[in-house]
Parts: structure tokens; C-alpha cells; sequence
């Protein structure tokens, strides 16, 4: 799993020196003098000929005493400085490296390269390494925000999802305004770490600014419906649609299902039934046999009967003409069930004949045969 979020992780400015600490050991006058005189330079640009001259002093100072080493380490760092600049991040990390590694170089001092380094490495894709050296930096550091985005990037990497999910939930408790990637990033964590409730939280907080992010939403919406909440899954979608984010026709299908399993069919039908007769949904008989479905779970016996029986004569199935006559018995419309049974005998129904035997008996005008509209004449 890889994902391009170490532009926004990693900490701003983390690769321009800030003015060095020339303290212990002490240096002398003209070290500190070049030092200085290569960090403007480096501000200014001059990137190539920071990190050419800036080596060449620190190959010069390997193997001095403590001045030496100290004033070594930090001609490296200037020289890392410049080649991530320009774009030599093995480089930089190689600087760093040894930078860090030199005797006599303070802990605090080592840690704060240990730290860089452990984002370059990010950088490169080098995430195993980096994990272990961000570990290391956090196991002697409270960490800030930046780290703990990035410790969670990087087990993610790993398919580590509950430590990925730890580090973004400490992530998310830290940082105020997480970037929209950042939000993504715990999300995923989260649901993959099994913790699905955490993660819908965090989908949800990021849908704030995903106007434009259509898979955010249906991403929302699919995780609340898995966790068993189809209510939440359908509000979800709604507002979607609404704002304009969702559309086309799989959205609006996906808005009819999503009403139908959140319990509110007669808000499904009645978008069905807009779609079908604005041209938005294909006219056919799956979607006829939906609408019908609908309208059933919703009890709305009129709409329903309605419904089937545009089905069944649209689809001439004898198991349809069946459903409507059952229906129909159900909802005490005799006339309706006798019409439909019949129908759904002639396609050949088995059921359908033991339906009609189970319904009240015809009432026959006087005069007028009862047996099933056959006549009754006599045989003389």
C-alpha cells in the first residue's frame, strides 16, 4: 500500500537549516565564518556548490579531534540540505547518516538527524527502514503530529493495521485540522484494523470537504452499511445526491436499494417512480418488478396492486399473475385475485388453482351461471 502523502507528512522546512548551534565542543572563528557563509549561499540557491564544497570540508575534518568531528557533522548536514534541494535524497540520507553517527555529536543534536533522516527514508520508500528509525526516535521524543502521521503511513505500508490504526488515532487526537489525505490515511487504518465505528467517524469528519469526491461518500456510505447501519448509509447517500456530489444512473439506483434496506420503501418507490417516468431509469421489467417490490414493503395496497399488475402484464409470467393474485387475496380485493389466480393457472401456476379454491365463493347474479363463466345450458 503505497500513497503519495509524505509531501504533507513530513515536517515543513525540516530540510533548511535553521541557524546551527555552533556550541560544544567549541569551534574556532574561521569554521564558524564558512559555515555560516555556506548556509547563506544555501539560501540563496546555490545548491551544487553548497553540497561540493560543504563534502570537500567534511572529508578534510574526518579523523580530527573533537572540534573537528563536531564541525564535520555539520558540514554534512549542509551538504543533505543541499541535495535534497536538489533532489539527491539517497545522498542527503548518506549525509545524515553519517552526520548522526559521528563521535562526540550531542543526542539531542544526533536524534534531530535521526528524525530527518527517518523522513527521507519515508521519502525513498525505504519504509522499513524508516520505521525503525522513526521508532527509535519515538521511543526517546513525546513525538509531535508529523511523526505520528507518518509512524502510521509506514505500518500501514507494512499491513500493520493496528499499530497503523494506534498512531492515527494519537495522530487524529493531536492535530486539529488533519489534511483531507491524513483523514483518508486513518480511516483506512481504522476499518482495516477492524475498528469500524472509529473509522466511519473519520470518513464522515472527512466528507466535510469532499464536495468533489464522490468516493468518499459511497465510500462512507458502503462501510456504515456494512457495520449493520443502513439508516446511516442511506442519510449518507441522500445528502450526497442532493448536494450534487453523487449522480447518473448507478447513483440513483444505488439511492432506491439504499431506501429499501434503511426501512423507508415508500421513498424508494416514489424516486423509482419519478426516474421511470422521467427517463432517468430504463423502463424495464426488473425495474417495474422493483417499483412493485417497493410499494409492497411500503403497504401501500393501491400502488402495489397497481404495480404488480403492470408487471404482470409487461412480463405475461405466470409466476407474477400468481404474486398479484396472492396479493390481492390478502388484501381481501377478490375481484382482482380471482382475475390474477385465473391468469396465473392459465400460464400454468400450479399453486394458483388451490388459491381459487381457497377464496369465498363467487356471488352469482340471479339467472347467471356461477361455474367459472361457462354457460349452463341444459342438453335437450
Amino acid at each position: 500500500m503505497r500513497h503519495v502523502f509524505y509531501a504533507c507528512i513530513l515536517v515543513a522546512g525540516v530540510w533548511l537549516v535553521a541557524s546551527p548551534s555552533w556550541a560544544a565542543p567549541t569551534l574556532p572563528g574561521g569554521i564558524i565564518d564558512d559555515l555560516k557563509g555556506l548556509e547563506a549561499r544555501l539560501e540563496s540557491g546555490e545548491y551544487a556548490a553548497v553540497e561540493a564544497e560543504a563534502s570537500q570540508q567534511a572529508e578534510r575534518l574526518a579523523g580530527g579531534n573533537a572540534s573537528d568531528r563536531w564541525a564535520r557533522a555539520l558540514y554534512l548536514q549542509l551538504a543533505a540540505n543541499a541535495e535534497v534541494h536538489r533532489g539527491n535524497v539517497q545522498a542527503a540520507v548518506e549525509h545524515l547518516a553519517t552526520a548522526r553517527g559521528i563521535e562526540g555529536v550531542e543526542r539531542d543534536q544526533a536524534d534531530r538527524w535521526l528524525r530527518q533522516e527517518a523522513g527521507l527514508r519515508a521519502r525513498l520508500g525505504e519504509s522499513e527502514r524508516a520505521r525503525q528509525l522513526l521508532g527509535d526516535w519515538l521511543e526517546r521524543h513525546g513525538g509531535d503530529t508529523d511523526a505520528y502521521w507518518l509512524m502510521a503511513q509506514l505500518q500501514a505500508e507494512a499491513a500493520h493495521w493496528g499499530q497503523a490504526a494506534d498512531w492515527a488515532q494519537r495522530a487524529l487526537e493531536s492535530d486539529a485540522s488533519p489534511t483531507r489525505q491524513r483523514l483518508g490515511l486513518a480511516a483506512t487504518a481504522l476499518q482495516r484494523a477492524g475498528r469500524e465505528d472509529a473509522a466511519l467517524a473519520v470518513l464522515e469528519r472527512q466528507l466535510a470537504g469532499a464536495e468533489g469526491d464522490p468516493d468518499a461518500w459511497r465510500r462512507a456510505a458502503g462501510l456504515a452499511q456494512r457495520m449493520g447501519d443502513p439508516e446511516r448509509a442511506a442519510a449518507l447517500w441522500e445528502t450526497a445526491w442532493r448536494r450534487g456530489v453523487l449522480s447518473g444512473a448507478d447513483d440513483l439506483m444505488q439511492r432506491i436499494r439504499l431506501h429499501l434496506a434503511a426501512g423507508t420503501p415508500a421513498r424508494a418507490a416514489e424516486i423509482l417512480e419519478r426516474a421511470l417516468s422521467a427517463g432517468n431509469l430504463e423502463d424495464s421489467l426488473e425495474n417495474r418488478r422493483l417499483l412493485a417490490e417497493a410499494w409492497q414493503a411500503a403497504r401501500d395496497r393501491d400502488q402495489a396492486l397497481t404495480a404488480w399488475r403492470e408487471v404482470a402484464e409487461q412480463g405475461a409470467a405466470a409466476e407474477d399473475w400468481l404474486r398479484l393474485g396472492q396479493l390481492a387475496a390478502e388484501w381481501d380485493r377478490l375481484e382482482l385475485a380471482r382475475e390474477a389466480l385465473r391468469r396465473a393457472r392459465q400460464g400454468g401456476a400450479a399453486e394458483a388453482s388451490d388459491w381459487l379454491a381457497s377464496l369465498p365463493e363467487e356471488e352469482v347474479p340471479d339467472g347467471a351461471s356461477g361455474d367459472d363463466g361457462e354457460g349452463a345450458e341444459g342438453n335437450g
